[in-house]
């Protein structure tokens, strides 16, 4: 049985407004640590979760899915760690790939993806280019990704681009900044979740952010399943949002 081949019934009866949903996705390392298996089997499990939530998230109608798989913080990690994660993007897309070609799935990757050992970079590449003419939902990994290694990337082309004359000073406003952004084609998330507990946003996306709504949930990634994400989107859709009006 396919992976997106049934829906609970739940699922069928709920469609988002939420075009853009980013999460990041905490606690697999203590998800791990509860059960007493090594870390790294928290990782596995929380790479299975990816396939649930993605097939949730198609199902209900998301049309931009951005999943915080690895940060340029987590090289400060233990290497043994660090090169099991690096493995996973391979494992992930042989595995996954039918699915998402199936099912019309687009994959992108935003981040410095020449900072990743060979093997890591050609898995992703490997998967961007087998999915690049799939118009469905996109499914965005921010991998090798910080923020403020973004902003800053962003303002050296605007920067060589005013030395160049290719644009005058007087033109850099918010529009043109975020042309420059790695997501300068995709609309800011209307919603970011964040699972684990864990209150902050970890240098992911603080420009496209700065007016989407934060859910913070208790359960570790793994355990995020996606009658939990309905759950979530409800709340979501109580929320009144005035975006600095009344």
């Amino acid at each position: 049985m396919g992976l997106f081949s049934k829906k609970t019934s739940d699922i069928e009866s709920f469609h988002t407004n939420v075009k853009h949903l980013a999460i990041i996705m905490d606690g697999n390392g203590r998800w791990a640590t509860k059960k007493k298996m090594p870390r790294i089997k928290g990782h596995y499990e929380g790479m299975q979760n990816v396939k649930k939530i993605t097939q949730t998230c198609h199902d209900i109608g998301v049309e931009y899915l951005t999943l915080y798989a690895f940060s340029t913080e987590n090289w400060k990690r233990p290497e043994q760690e660090v090169n099991y994660l690096m493995k996973l993007p391979g494992d992930f897309m042989d595995n996954f790939l039918p699915d998402l070609m199936k099912n019309n799935i687009k994959v992108r990757v935003i981040g410095d993806l020449n900072g990743l050992p060979p093997h890591t970079k050609c898995a992703v590449q490997n998967a961007i280019d087998n999915t690049e003419q799939n118009s469905g939902m996109q499914l965005i990994f921010a991998l090798n990704y910080g923020s403020r290694h973004e902003i800053v990337t962003a303002t050296k082309k605007i920067v060589n681009d005013a030395f160049d004359s290719k644009i005058d000073i007087q033109d850099i406003d918010e529009q043109l900044f975020a042309t420059h952004l790695f997501t300068h084609d995709i609309p800011d998330p209307e919603l970011l979740i964040r699972t684990s507990g864990e209150q902050r946003i970890s240098n992911f996306l603080l420009w496209q952010l700065s007016y989407s709504e934060f859910i913070f949930v208790d359960d570790l990634w793994p355990d995020f399943d996606g009658q939990k994400l309905i759950q979530t989107l409800k709340q979501f859709n109580e929320r009144n949002r005035r975006f600095g009006g009344l």
